[in-house]
């Protein structure tokens, strides 16, 4: 009896993720928002009922994809802030990583890109509160350098948000980059870096 669920559970988490690699390819040329359930139910060669054993609605599959394209960061991000570099090699290997997920990962990224102001309210808000957490975390490791000393968790707060908003710019770049201008974008994008991380240094000059 356990191996016929642990059956069935495999197909139904298989039919999932194929209606979620569906959804992510149809949304290559189109906003979410004009994406039908049928388009992907079709792409996936199942019935339009069998959608809803998966998801309520289009909107739920958004923010299913958000949490598929996001969740699997906030590791790799942490290994990032927790690393013993000195600031301008971390500079390097954050757009370094950035890079490498870009290209690893394009659909995922376009579809964040067009869909963080987008017209679907429970994506938008389901990738504010991943971009959130980004911002808390990489606020937390602000917190423990020296150069904090002083900085109430508002303006860490603010700090932390210029990284992560620079992080998602630079990604979203990155798409439409051809190959022979991507040393120019990847030096702009350190060069942008070391000017949020220079002023941050310089913060409390005046206070």
């Amino acid at each position: 009896m356990s191996h016929t669920l642990g059956i069935r559970q495999a197909q139904k988490q298989k039919t999932r993720q194929a209606l979620l690699d569906a959804a992510l390819e149809l949304l290559a040329d189109q906003s979410l928002s004009s994406l039908g359930l049928r388009e992907v139910t079709r792409a996936v060669g199942v019935a339009p009922t069998a959608f809803y054993r998966h998801f309520d609605s289009t909107a739920d599959l958004g923010v299913a994809l958000v949490e598929e394209a996001l969740g699997s960061l906030h590791a790799m991000i942490r290994d990032q802030l927790t690393a013993t570099w000195d600031s301008d090699e971390r500079i390097a290997r954050t757009v370094e990583l950035i890079v490498r997920h870009v290209a690893a990962h394009p659909a995922h990224v376009r579809f964040l890109a067009r869909e963080r102001f987008g017209g679907v309210q429970p994506v938008r808000e389901a990738i504010g509160a991943q971009l959130a957490q980004f911002v808390d975390e990489v606020r937390d490791a602000l917190a423990l350098e020296p150069e904090s000393a002083g900085w109430n968790e508002e303006d860490l707060s603010m700090l932390a948000r210029l990284y992560v908003d620079h992080m998602m710019q630079t990604a979203a770049e990155l798409l439409t980059t051809p190959p022979e201008d991507l040393p120019r974008v990847t030096d702009l994008a350190e060069r942008q870096l070391r000017l949020i991380t220079l002023g941050g240094r310089h913060w409390l000059d005046g206070a």
